[in-house]
């Protein structure tokens, strides 16, 4: 069974985001730990997804509404995860009462989003190496 929940930057919470990060960012597609983790972290809302306890996919909100870093253990893709955090990430920015949410999407990732009722603007970009797509969506 799936939970997820949004939490902050601290105590416990904070390992386990560090730690599905480092693996899927840093180890898997080779992004600078620097890039990765850019002091950004303290002041935004985290979500977290537990399978039986154990965490195994998370996202953050900053309080401009951007929502990113974005990451699912391997293990558990295809599961239908990743929409569960942005979902949970929206509800976060709906409460806070945000105009929209946008973001920065991977170019392999873009339907993703527009499934979840992200649109792209913008022209292409590189981040970290990677090509990357602005997205965003009107929450009110």
């Amino acid at each position: 069974m799936f939970e997820v929940k949004n939490v902050a930057y601290i105590n416990k919470e904070k390992e386990e985001i560090r730690s599905i990060r480092e693996s899927v960012f840093i180890q898997e597609q080779e992004i600078d730990p620097e890039i990765e983790f850019d002091g950004l972290d303290s002041s935004a809302v985290h979500a977290l997804v537990y399978c039986d306890g154990e965490a195994v996919g998370t996202g953050r909100i900053l309080s401009d509404g951007h929502i990113g870093r974005i990451a699912i253990l391997k293990a558990y893709r295809s599961k239908g995860l990743g929409s569960k955090i942005v979902l949970s990430l929206i509800e976060e920015a709906v409460s806070q009462n945000y105009e929209r949410v946008y973001l920065g999407s991977q170019k392999h990732a873009i339907q993703f989003y527009e499934k979840l009722g992200f649109r792209p603007y913008g022209e292409e970009f590189i981040e970290a190496d990677i090509p990357h797509l602005s997205m965003e969506k009107m929450i009110k």
